[in-house]
């Protein structure tokens, strides 16, 4: 998961995510002049043994039609990195950048833009990079984009515990070798156009070293439409583990609080953890298992307690395309899944998947 690409988990998955390689693929091919080019097609067919008539995969974001084909996202990405100015802008489109966008009050043409921010890293700044625009956020150990996750489903934490994205100012600065802060003031959780006159303040702290990724995002403002009364709080914490290239961990806990003006609190909480186990080059598994409360329905507009287990296989049929056959069940403590016509009716929900995801870009 590169910098470049997301910020989520401090690059959580940096050197995991593939890429076109380098060795077979000139850097040239994907460049034009200063300007980098890359993108992926992700589409996917999605079997729910609950057959509902909706045909709809419910708690998930992107795949979420069932029972027929779907296209997940087509993306192009043109960037250059800062120096001392720079931008990246991420066009695309596909029922993902419908999702991502469905909170906008006026999607618009920004439902084609996952990000576009400019960015200016001055020479003498010891590394301080600021930008502006709209920017995926820094939370959660997973992100937009189907190849730099190790699953092809999103967790629930991401569906349901955190912002796809914000928009306004970040600055990134590295205080030491091994620690990276940053600080982001955006309107607040996804949207461009603010929904009142607050602003959300992010804090982001990140250790790097060769084995180990801790990252801590801490997000706070005003999220309610047309009053700057009742903050929404999130804390999110990411620890990568990666001993070997065979063998890679993950622990993601979310913790959330939206105060309401009549002074009740609604609050989320969830862990997850996954592992990523590549025995060869072409090949690689991982499960995942999590638990999400939430707790008065804030979220997924029931009260509920859900758990998930995952597990997805990676085959790499060549340079830049994965194929991931995925098995996943979500349960509830209380009836929530539809079931053929009968909706709300049962407390499980089982599918199989399988997602095909092409990709390009340059490796430097």
């Amino acid at each position: 998961m590169k910098r470049t690409q997301c910020a989520r988990a401090g690059c959580l998955f940096l050197g995991l995510a593939m890429t076109v390689s380098a060795e077979t693929v000139p850097a040239s091919l994907w460049s034009a002049g200063p300007i980098d080019f890359s993108g992926l097609v992700d589409g996917y067919y999605s079997l729910n043994f609950n057959h509902p008539a909706s045909r709809t995969n419910q708690l998930r974001n992107f795949d979420v039609k069932a029972n027929q084909f779907s296209l997940n996202m087509a993306k192009l990405t043109l960037e250059h990195a800062a120096d001392p100015v720079g931008f990246r802008v991420d066009l695309g489109f596909g029922r993902a950048f419908d999702m991502v966008h469905s909170g906008e009050k006026d999607r618009g043409v920004i439902n084609n833009f996952e990000q576009v921010f400019v960015s200016l890293k001055p020479p003498k700044a010891r590394g301080l990079q600021v930008d502006f625009g709209k920017f995926v956020t820094a939370a959660g150990a997973e992100v937009i984009e189907t190849n730099s996750n190790w699953n092809y489903s999103r967790s629930l934490l991401f569906a349901w515990a955190i912002p796809y994205y914000h928009f306004g100012l970040r600055a990134s600065y590295p205080l030491h070798k091994h620690f990276n802060a940053g600080i982001h003031l955006v309107n607040g959780w996804n949207n461009v156009e603010d929904n009142n006159s607050g602003k959300t303040v992010g804090l982001i702290g990140s250790f790097t070293s060769s084995k180990v990724t801790w990252t801590h995002t801490y997000h706070v403002g005003p999220e309610k439409t047309d009053t700057n009364q009742g903050y929404r709080h999130l804390y999110d914490t990411t620890l990568l583990l990666t001993p070997s290239a065979k063998a890679n961990f993950y622990l993601n806990v979310d913790y959330g609080v939206d105060k309401q003006i009549t002074g009740r609190n609604f609050s989320w909480k969830g862990v997850a953890g996954a592992a990523r186990l590549a025995p060869t080059e072409w090949f690689a598994l991982s499960p995942r298992l999590e638990w999400f409360s939430d707790t008065d329905g804030f979220s997924t507009g029931t009260a509920q307690k859900l758990k998930e287990f995952t597990l997805t296989a990676e085959f790499k049929m060549k340079d830049g395309i994965l194929m991931r056959p995925e098995y996943r069940c979500d349960w509830s403590d209380t009836p929530f899944f539809d079931r053929g016509s009968a909706s709300g009716t049962h407390k499980s929900q089982t599918t199989l998947l399988v997602g095909l995801v092409a990709f390009f870009g340059p490796k430097r």
